[in-house]
């Protein structure tokens, strides 16, 4: 079952007797006291967000943090053992019908039939709305014009991610729901992904984008929640969260020769040493930049390729949660 268009909760809309579009609310999304629970495990646990109409809203946090649990219950494709929600005004389970062509949703985890073409299943998606996106425009900016002939079996797995995203938006959402849009795009890909979003959400379309990539949300929200252990931490643009860490510095460089890491760690300015194949990055306060040059002198080591970073969104997330959105989460989310 395909988990990236809201039909796969809802069915679809009858073509010639579409749902009336309602009138305008001034929130996309409010979810109030949001709890979801399996078993033992508290997923989610007492989550509330308002998000305005128009606006990129970025969900971040690590694997088994509750995000992905939370946006579900958002879009009505599961079910919340407390609180409430309403997207647009209307609730998403008494008016899932109504809802079925104001919001795209499309998941990280989705299949179609294996022997449907991608613009046969683009197509029968597309039937299901009144108001249907341009079919070409989604096909060529997500790099499918050459995979339009293609059967589904024969796609990788990040062209299948393409087609995703392109069923998630191809009802011409009022929201679009896209967790880990861009798992699986090369670099290239990515940026052209993101130049769509940015142009979907400058005609009045929210964005609800779930993501470990911290160089998205920089570029793309408004506002970013971080979620951890199910429970919304921090809330705010992603310059105020920033702002909270900027006390945090980061220095990066290579070795001349190799060295022991307590030259630096022993520093009072360092708080961190940590590797990245033949770089070292020292994390730390004050004047870092010096203190790490004059360290390493002392020991006979230049550092070549040197680059001084203030603090960022994940610079943030780690003060603020304790955790680190590094490789181990981004191959997690792929797996």
């Amino acid at each position: 079952m395909q988990a990236s268009a809201l039909a796969t909760a809802t069915g679809a809309a009858t073509v010639n007797e579409p749902a009336a579009r309602p009138r305008r609310h001034p929130l996309a999304a409010e979810i109030v006291g949001l709890r979801k629970v399996y078993g033992d495990v508290v997923a989610v646990d007492d989550v509330s967000l308002s998000i305005a109409e128009g606006e990129i809203f970025g969900v971040l946090g690590p694997n088994g943090a509750g995000k992905t649990t939370t946006v579900e219950c958002a879009v009505g494709l599961r079910n919340p053992d407390a609180g409430s929600i309403r997207l647009l005004g209307l609730d998403p389970f008494a008016d899932r019908d109504e809802l079925h062509e104001l919001v795209g949703v499309q998941l990280q985890a989705s299949a179609q039939p294996a022997k449907l073409r991608v613009g046969e299943i683009l197509a029968l998606y597309r039937s299901f709305y009144r108001d249907p996106a341009d079919l070409d425009e989604l096909i060529e900016v997500l790099g499918l014009a050459e995979k339009r002939n293609v059967y589904y079996r024969a796609l990788s797995g990040g062209q299948r991610q393409r087609l995703s995203v392109a069923l998630a938006l191809i009802g011409n959402p009022r929201i679009a729901v896209l967790d880990e849009m861009t798992t699986g795009l090369d670099p290239g890909a990515r940026r052209d992904a993101w130049e769509l979003i940015r142009g979907i959400r400058d005609r009045g379309v929210t964005i609800i984008l779930v993501t470990h990539f911290m160089e998205e949300a920089e570029r793309l929200c408004d506002r970013v929640a971080f979620i951890d252990a199910g429970r919304v931490v921090a809330l705010d643009t992603p310059a105020g969260l920033s702002a909270r860490a900027r006390d945090t510095k980061v220095v990066r460089f290579v070795p001349s020769a190799p060295f022991d890491d307590a030259i630096l760690s022993a520093q009072p300015e360092v708080t961190r040493v940590e590797h990245d194949g033949s770089r070292v990055v020292v994390s730390g306060t004050g004047d870092l930049l010096n203190t790490v040059i004059i360290a390493l002198h002392d020991q006979g080591v230049v550092a070549h390729d040197v680059g001084f970073d203030t603090s960022n969104l994940e610079d943030a997330f780690v003060k603020l949660t304790g955790n680190r959105l590094n490789q181990d989460h981004l191959e997690g989310a792929r797996s």
